[in-house]
Order: C-alpha cells, then sequence, then structure tokens
C-alpha cells in the first residue's frame, strides 16, 4: 500500500480513505501480503484527474461505477458523442479456433495465445475469438507467411505499441497544454465540450498524416542505410580476401 501510495503521488490515509469508499479495487492477497497492480495505479491517477477538473469523490464514484458496469459515462460526464469517438477505425474479427490455426498454423502455441491475450489482439467470447483489428490480423498472417515466426511479429507489436502509446501522449500533451489549459482544471460546459469537439476533429486527420509521414521517411533512412551498411560490408569482405601474387602464386595454384 505505502508502495502504491508514493507512485500515485497521495498519502497512505489518502489511499486507505479511497479503499473505503471502494473507489479502487481491492488487491490480490497472499496470505498477509496485498499485492497491487498497474491498473490500481491508473485507477488512482484517473480519480487525481477527475478531482483536478472539479468533480467531487461522490460523483467520481459514480463514473466509475458506470464505467464498469458498461454504462454510457460520456452521458454522465455530460461529453459529447464527437469527443469519445474512438479514433482507430478497427474491424474486430471473429474466429474460430481452427479458423485461427488457418492463419497461423503451427505458431498457434499456448505462448503465442496467452501473449495476444495479454496485449488484447485477442478476446474469448464463448467457443470463439475476437481479434481487435482487421487490419492487424491481416498484417500479421502475411508477416507469419513470409516467414516470420509469431512470437516475434508479437513482440515487434509490443515495442509498436510503447511508440504509439508515446506518440498519442505528444500530441495530447500538444492538445493539453497549448488549446485546453484553461478547461481542465474545472468540469467542462457546453462551450468547451463544442471547442473540444473541434479541437478533435481537426487532430484525427493531423495526427494520422504525420504519424504516417514521418514514417515513411524513416523507413526510407533507415533501408538506405541498411543497403549503404551492407555493400560497405561485402566491399570489406573483398578487400579481406586471399591474394595472389605474381605467376609463382599462379603456378602453386596450378
Amino acid at each position: 500500500m505505502a508502495d502504491l501510495a508514493k507512485e500515485a503521488g497521495i498519502t497512505v490515509r489518502t489511499l486507505r480513505f479511497y479503499r473505503e469508499r471502494k473507489l479502487i479495487p481491492a488487491p490480490r492477497r497472499e496470505g498477509r501480503i496485498a499485492w497491487y497492480n498497474e491498473h490500481h495505479l491508473a485507477r488512482l491517477r484517473t480519480i487525481g484527474a477527475l478531482l483536478e477538473r472539479g468533480h467531487t469523490l461522490g460523483g467520481i464514484g459514480e463514473l466509475l461505477a458506470a464505467f464498469e458496469s458498461g454504462r454510457d459515462v460520456g452521458e454522465l460526464l455530460g461529453l459529447d458523442a464527437t469527443i469519445l469517438t474512438p479514433w482507430s477505425e478497427e474491424t474486430p474479427v471473429r474466429l474460430t479456433p481452427e479458423e485461427l490455426a488457418d492463419h497461423f498454423s503451427d505458431d498457434v502455441t499456448p505462448e503465442n495465445l496467452t501473449t495476444s491475450l495479454d496485449m488484447g489482439y485477442l478476446a474469448v467470447d464463448g467457443d470463439e475469438f475476437v481479434h481487435i483489428s482487421r487490419r492487424l490480423l491481416d498484417a500479421s498472417t502475411e508477416l507469419v507467411d513470409k516467414g516470420i515466426p509469431l512470437a516475434a511479429v508479437l513482440e515487434s507489436a509490443r515495442k509498436v505499441r510503447v511508440h504509439a502509446d508515446a506518440l498519442a501522449l505528444l500530441f495530447c500533451n500538444l492538445i493539453r497544454t497549448h488549446l485546453l489549459a484553461d478547461v481542465l482544471h474545472r468540469a467542462p460546459t457546453d462551450q468547451d465540450v463544442d471547442r473540444m469537439a473541434e479541437i478533435i476533429d481537426t487532430f484525427r486527420p493531423l495526427t494520422k498524416g504525420v504519424v504516417e509521414a514521418e514514417l515513411a521517411m524513416a523507413m526510407d533512412r533507415r533501408v538506405r542505410t541498411e543497403i549503404e551498411e551492407w555493400l560497405r560490408a561485402c566491399d570489406g569482405g573483398r578487400e579481406a580476401g586471399p591474394k595472389t601474387e605474381g605467376p609463382e602464386a599462379a603456378a602453386d595454384g596450378d
């Protein structure tokens, strides 16, 4: 508990109070040890952010209960649907175990399934799997077909997600710092919601365009560098090869 409170920037007393109000879930217990994880920390940071925006603990409790029961949190917050519309345009795909095996063949191992479930790429719904994204499923399938092990694809995907999260934080910091600094310290008004919706509508295509352009140029630079390094290595290998000197060496070779 002390470690969690320190990481969240609050006192242990405050943490106990939140627990008593059932604002955070109970920890996992092993004997006398209570284990907290990143989900508890994320919940505490959410509570802190909502408090900074003017919400009461009672209101926060209602919001968190709504979230956990699947109710519309945006409606409770009074936020326009435009703000809460997902930025992604991914289409989930339902797969039987046999269809999943058709995509990845022998790479459908318990380890890879566990990794996919942990990352949220796969979910279980009855007797079927649900993949979060048709585009990611197709890309993974093609990479495996080309000869890259699924475990390597998943590990690369994990690293891509880290960078994607960093990019999302960068863009959100731009919006929060330069466009909404005067709004985020209080509960939003109708005018604030309209303004947020306009900003988000502007940033949706901008963020995607910037990332796509920068990634394309980065790949151009990386491919050129890889080819140059490969050619230098080939030239170095030829220079370091065996040398013959004069007709005597040729005669010895004969």
